[in-house]
């Protein structure tokens, strides 16, 4: 049967040269980075080259980089480090986020909001799926600290206009933090340019064809965040833990090619299969439309709606057709109710229902497209001819 996978804001498969970079450091290079001897200390050089290479793709300097296990630990770190390093005034702390996030900040923020000396806002977005600066600008207070909006929405592909943004929060004297795990390797961010006025931001490896379980949070030179996890002195003491050498050197690894694509011809090439094989849907099937239509997108996502048709039936029979999708988020597997971030647009339950997210990467190929095409056609057909 052939495969064809279509869901890579879930997770990206390794690429070869990736698992060739990190290959000796499981056997032959398996050193603790922080031991002294000769074998820590090449440990320690892969480390640090690692460090260089994702600090080129940010446009950031190496040691504002603190590596993690992913997306979920580095948002969680940027959150609960912020407001944890805050002194205590006896005024309570005010954070805002956005009700599109993902459940690693959305739920970090909630949690956050449960002490008794921190309130929490949470902005809904427009339509289209996007923040609209003036949302922001009316919900900042004198005691706001800490805003945290996503860069690239992981469902919809939808990205919200983060350098006016944090502009607007560093204006008001709140540090400003942005969730990039699905865009970091699918679009150019510069932290010393368009992106100066962000603080902190997470990325996630696993995202970007490095391997799962690695992650980074940049922090801005000067930003102070308290540890989210203790017992050691490493990443400069904001993360404790054994560095992941393999792992880091994985993602290193990974963010020097996606440096290079995002330099070639490669972007032009996934959203020219993102828009062909969205316009063939579109076609060919009545009843159908994008979430997020009109705004600025990822090149790779599209979330799409088949009206009268069960998304979860829908991505069954595609399954067992060879053909891999999603309702929305992987850490919502399983979940019965629509997706929070389809809700927050004020879709009708139907409608979200009915929504499934198609997600390329660089190795989706003509010919992928061609039978995706073919076979989503047909099976919305026919699970409307039997509903």
């Amino acid at each position: 049967m052939r495969r064809v996978y279509l869901d890579s804001n879930a997770t990206t498969p390794l690429l070869p040269e990736v698992l060739a970079a990190m290959q000796p450091y499981f056997i032959d290079t398996f050193g603790n980075a922080s031991s002294m001897h000769h074998s820590g200390q090449h440990a320690r050089a892969a480390v640090d080259h690692a460090r260089e290479s994702v600090a080129r793709l940010l446009g950031c300097t190496a040691n504002e980089l603190v590596f993690t296990s992913g997306g979920t630990e580095s948002d969680n770190l940027a959150l609960f480090g912020v407001i944890d390093a805050l002194p205590s005034t006896g005024e309570k702390h005010h954070i805002i986020t956005t009700a599109i996030e993902h459940n690693a900040v959305l739920q970090s923020a909630q949690a956050l909001s449960a002490r008794p000396d921190v309130e929490l806002t949470t902005l809904r977005p427009n339509a289209q799926s996007l923040i609209e600066p003036s949302a922001l600008e009316a919900a900042l207070r004198p005691n706001t600290r800490l805003v945290s909006v996503m860069l690239a929405n992981n469902e919809t592909g939808v990205i919200n206009p983060v350098g006016k943004l944090a502009r607007i929060a560093h204006a008001a004297g709140a540090l400003f933090h942005t969730d990039a795990v699905q865009a970091a390797g699918k679009l150019p961010i510069n932290l010393a340019g368009e992106f100066t006025n962000v603080d902190l931001l997470s990325i996630s490896g696993h995202k970007m064809h490095a391997p799962q379980g690695t992650g980074a949070l940049f922090v801005r030179k000067g930003i102070r965040v308290a540890p989210v996890l203790h017992g050691g002195t490493h990443e400069r003491q904001r993360r404790a833990g054994t560095e992941n050498v393999p792992g880091i050197v994985g993602l290193g690894a990974a963010a020097d090619i996606a440096r290079t694509w995002l330099a070639s011809e490669g972007p032009q090439q996934v959203a020219a299969h993102r828009d062909r094989l969205e316009q063939t849907l579109l076609n060919k099937i009545p009843n159908t439309g994008i979430n997020g239509a009109g705004a600025p997108r990822t090149i790779n996502t599209t979330n799409i709606y088949f009206n009268n048709v069960d998304a979860e039936a829908l991505l069954i029979a595609l399954d067992l057709k060879g053909i891999a999708l999603s309702a929305g988020s992987a850490c919502q597997s399983g979940a019965t109710e629509p997706s929070h971030v389809l809700t927050a647009l004020g879709l009708e339950w139907p409608r979200a229902r009915a929504s499934v997210r198609i997600s390329l990467s660089k190795l989706t190929t003509d010919e992928d497209i061609d039978y995706a095409a073919e076979t989503i056609a047909a099976t919305v057909e026919h699970l409307r001819s039997i509903s």
